[in-house]
């Protein structure tokens, strides 16, 4: 695979350090370009950024210029594929002005993932609906466009949920949720507020679960996705973990399934074997069968962070089934989750005309 360069849009946040984290010494794609706020750009990255992951800054990273959000201030070349990492108010704005300067804007901002002609992909699960993006306006003006990931709660529950959905069909289903204080960014929920306590509300959270799982496990129709047939409630609440989303899940089906079924459907789905994507777990779900599995401290880094552990699979006496799932949540729930969107854009040929416009009357379906 060719080594493509690429930028970070939103570069001192946690989301953008892990781009970072991820990116560096990524066999396919280089950092190339930083961007961050008025009052970061100018600065060297190092002076911008308040490092807070485990690895070490990488010092070529550290003496990077700072660039200002905007496509027409960046000096030198802008590289054509950008991973955003902002706040959705602020991509409302930005993230179509790198869209119609003819990038690939790889988002794991919220603003733009229920829009009609906008993937919103978890490769695993509905990698198809990449198809969208040649009906975008940017795609035909620029060569440009969006693609999305969803919320981080929404990530691990889809890729447990996929391979049900495709042997018993879903008819509802209900889940609560315990989300890690990452989550919330940086520095995130005060400790008075977190510590020794649970906080049962996020703003948008529910929402977001209830209407991304439905377009996520939909159906492609050519210029849109009809969602999938299904009640989803959804509770979210904000507990005292670092990393590592847990939810409780009670499904039921539209098809009667056993035991041995549901793990056979867990252990058999492998949807991206033999695409050798760098970032794409070999076990996209791993069951555990402890009493007390999964626990996010033990289990949030299997698949080096790219995997839902599943576990506590049992019957439901109010639906059918029952278990738990676990993901890590700024990893496979943001910037892991982008750059695999990157990677199975580059697979599939979609970051090969970036910047050349298709046209009206050549805009068709991969």
């Amino acid at each position: 695979m060719e080594r493509r360069l690429v930028g970070i849009l939103g570069a001192t946040g946690m989301v953008g350090q892990r781009f970072i984290q991820l990116l560096h010494n990524h066999p396919w794609f280089e950092i190339a370009w930083l961007a961050a706020s008025d009052r970061s750009a100018g600065k060297t990255y190092g002076e911008a950024c308040k490092w807070k992951l485990d690895t070490p800054l990488p010092a070529k990273i550290a003496a990077m210029k700072v660039q200002p959000n905007v496509p027409e201030l960046c000096e030198g070349d802008l590289p054509k594929i950008i991973f955003a990492a902002l706040d959705a108010d602020i991509a409302r704005e930005l993230e179509p002005k790198f869209s119609a300067a003819g990038c690939a804007v790889i988002s794991n901002s919220s603003a733009f993932r229920m829009v009609k002609d906008v993937p919103l992909v978890v490769p695993e699960v509905n990698a198809g609906h990449l198809e969208l993006v040649e009906t975008q306006s940017w795609r035909r003006e620029s060569g440009g466009f969006i693609v999305t990931n969803p919320n981080c709660s929404a990530i691990g529950l889809v890729l447990a949920l996929k391979p049900l959905e495709e042997r018993f069909g879903i008819e509802s289903m209900f889940v609560s949720t315990m989300q890690a204080i990452s989550g919330a960014g940086y520095p995130g929920v005060p400790s008075l507020d977190i510590l020794g306590n649970v906080v049962p509300f996020i703003k948008n959270e529910e929402e977001k679960m209830q209407e991304e799982v439905g377009k996520l496990l939909g159906r492609s129709r050519g210029d849109h996705i009809e969602l999938l047939d299904a009640k989803v409630s959804a509770h979210c609440n904000r507990v005292p973990v670092e990393d590592g989303h847990t939810e409780c899940v009670s499904i039921k089906f539209k098809k009667k399934a056993t035991r041995e079924e549901i793990l056979a459907a867990w252990s058999e789905f492998h949807p991206l074997r033999g695409q050798n994507l760098p970032t794409a777990p070999e076990h996209p779900v791993e069951f555990d069968a402890a009493v007390d599995r999964p626990q996010p401290r033990l289990d949030r880094m299997r698949g080096h962070g790219m995997a839902a552990t599943v576990g506590r699979l049992r019957e439901c006496s109010l639906l059918d089934w029952k278990f738990v799932v676990l993901s890590h949540n700024t990893i496979r729930g943001a910037a892991g989750a982008a750059v695999l969107n990157a990677e199975i854009l580059a697979r599939t040929g979609r970051l090969a005309k970036l910047g050349v416009p298709t046209g009206e009357s050549q805009a068709v379906l991969a």
